[in-house]
């Protein structure tokens, strides 16, 4: 899990304000608009695919595109449609049903948009996997299965925050794969179940921990379906710094950079304020080694983005900053200049700017 970098290196997120949120009178939306995939269509337009929560937090994935000031900035969301709505067994329980927080790649060896999102039935939730040419029709490949790995059996597993990368990346033996991130919920290591226990608590490394794992891309005559199996497990990241001490999980799909993947992710800790245990959820950045993503280059000692704003820290999910979509701004000429979408205490969808450090890691 360890890495080596060289130099202090800082990563800043500037917030640019909110982008969606709840429409009036919308019954689709009227507990929160949160936690959008962000992807650039084949047109060049960036769609977002947020989280659309109806009453008794029935979630379906919207699809909407983004609009920008003439600075460039996004400003807002043009509604266009609902991208997944619960259907399969596996997105259904009794009392509703989820399709939750997905994430968009485009994946190069694939030619596809690959979205990861949470299918959320009567089992609890779980990882599940959809693709399209267009972002506007999806194929459903379905829940995502894992083969055992030294004991641990995550299939059965509540898990979710799952994000792939978009090239063709070495599996362990070097067979070219397409790598996901995820992050199990082993029973016991929610949040609010570990909040309870003492500061100093030794961490469970393999039931707290980021793993990645791997999907063959090299099997002759392989299936679309065949991209839900994953193996080659990898315990990547474990909480570490007193900000994710009660949690860490996926955030952002990978983006790669000179120094290597960049992917911002989430940690938790207890609320400072307030009565109870309340949670905090904040961003960091990870970067990942460019030739063999299980080593970490970066990592950040302190959050990236806190929850701070009124519309951060009241919600649906106080004191939330949960960040899921991003977008390279390579249309402004800046391929360095990196927006980031986050869900805003559950309620609401703000977007943030990072320009990559111009001091690199690299020796």
């Amino acid at each position: 899990m360890g890495g080596r970098t060289v130099g202090p290196v800082s990563f800043n997120l500037r917030r640019l304000g909110v982008v969606m949120e709840s429409e009036a009178g919308n019954p689709l939306e009227v507990e929160g608009v949160l936690n959008p995939a962000a992807a650039r269509g084949p047109d060049g337009e960036l769609y977002l695919f947020p989280r659309l929560v109806s009453r008794g937090n029935y979630s379906r994935i919207g699809v909407a595109r983004v609009r920008f000031s003439d600075d460039g900035d996004p400003v807002a969301a043009e509604r266009l449609g609902i991208a997944l709505e619960p259907t399969a067994e596996y997105e259904l329980r009794a009392d509703g049903g989820g399709c939750e927080d997905p994430r968009i790649t485009f994946v190069e060896p694939l030619q596809r948009y690959v979205m990861t999102y949470t299918a959320f039935s009567s089992e609890g939730p779980r990882i599940a996997l959809a693709i399209s040419d267009d972002l506007f029709h999806w194929e459903r490949l379905g829940l995502a299965t894992f083969e055992p790995h030294h004991g641990l059996d995550f299939n059965g597993v509540n898990n979710k925050d799952a994000l792939v990368f978009p090239v063709s990346v070495p599996d362990p033996n070097g067979r070219p794969a397409m790598a996901m991130i995820h992050r199990p919920l082993f029973p016991g290591t929610d949040a609010a179940e570990i909040a309870a226990e003492p500061t100093g608590r030794p961490i469970d490394l393999d039931r707290e921990s980021i793993w990645i794992a791997y999907c063959p891309l090299d099997q002759p005559g392989m299936a679309p379906h065949h991209l839900c199996h994953f193996r080659s497990h990898h315990r990547l990241a474990s909480p570490a710094a007193p900000w994710e001490r009660l949690k860490i999980g996926g955030g952002t799909p990978p983006i790669l950079t000179p120094d290597g993947w960049l992917m911002i992710y989430h940690g938790v800790r207890e609320s400072q304020g307030g009565e109870g245990r309340n949670l905090r959820y904040s961003a960091g950045a990870l970067v990942l080694d460019e030739r063999d993503a299980r080593l970490i280059r970066y990592r950040s000692p302190t959050p990236i983005l806190v929850p701070e704003l009124p519309q951060e820290r009241e919600g649906t999910g106080a004191e939330v900053v949960f960040p899921t979509g991003v977008d390279r701004r390579s249309d402004l000429g800046h391929p360095s200049r990196i927006d980031v979408y986050y869900g805003m205490a559950d309620r609401r969808i703000g977007a943030a700017r990072l320009d990559l450090p111009t001091q690199t890691m690299r020796s």
